[in-house]
């Protein structure tokens, strides 16, 4: 469902340019859990806003779907960012003046969906994450582990094909990235795809397959197989 072939981010011009990465190939198929590794300054993150369609390569092939995301346009971007990729940020990005489940309203509002079916889906993704009570509480009201359980219903609720968490446990404490990896490993068992950014070994260690960056290139693929009945 994604592959991504020579892929190659430059940045600069002329004599000052900066390789971010390097010449970059893999696949990931449908249903997978993949982590992607690396110390600050190995591309990860780069990789992660051009798998998001939030930047282009400089070269390279980047197919998701299999449509080639270089060759869409920015409104057609856009399209394919609101119905297909979720996303988990860090710091959670919630609107504070908004509630829980308006949160996770306004993504299918920008997607035109009707009112009732916005509705539906809202409380169903948020009880899936264990929030039902405390859907329209403000940002301001929920721990962090809340926050980031509502970031995550945000994410599935238009039902996207790939889950990218960007450092998802990184602002939370040991018994609230518990409960968040808990939650990632389910989904993963109801066959989510998910793609997970993280430089910390204990929570790639959940995830069946990792990809270890250094110096913007893939040193290493790496396959798991974990047992999470």
């Amino acid at each position: 469902m994604l592959k991504v072939k020579n892929l190659e981010k430059i940045y600069g011009q002329g004599d000052i340019q900066v390789a971010a990465l390097k010449k970059v190939s893999f696949e990931i198929a449908r249903g997978e859990f993949v982590s992607i590794v690396g110390h600050s300054g190995s591309g990860k993150s780069t990789l992660m806003n051009i798998l998001g369609c939030l930047d282009k390569p400089t070269s390279g092939e980047y197919i998701l779907d299999q449509r080639e995301i270089k060759d869409l346009t920015d409104q057609e971007l856009g399209v394919v960012r609101n119905s297909k990729i979720g996303f988990v940020f860090q710091s959670f990005n919630l609107l504070p003046r908004l509630s829980a489940f308006k949160n996770v309203e306004l993504s299918m509002i920008y997607a035109g969906i009707a009112r009732e079916e916005r509705i539906k889906r809202s409380e169903e993704v948020l009880k899936r994450v264990g929030l039902g009570d405390r859907m329209h509480h403000l940002p301001t009201e929920l721990s962090g582990g809340q926050k980031q359980r509502v970031a995550i219903a945000r994410a599935l609720v238009n039902s996207p094909a790939i889950l990218l968490a960007d450092e998802p446990t990184g602002n939370l404490d040991s018994e609230s990235t518990r409960e968040i990896l808990e939650i990632f490993k389910e989904l993963h068992g109801e066959g989510v795809t998910i793609l997970l950014v993280t430089h910390e070994d204990d929570v790639a260690a959940i995830t069946n397959r990792r990809l270890f960056f250094a110096d913007g290139e893939l040193v290493k693929d790496e396959e798991v197989s974990h047992d999470y009945s």
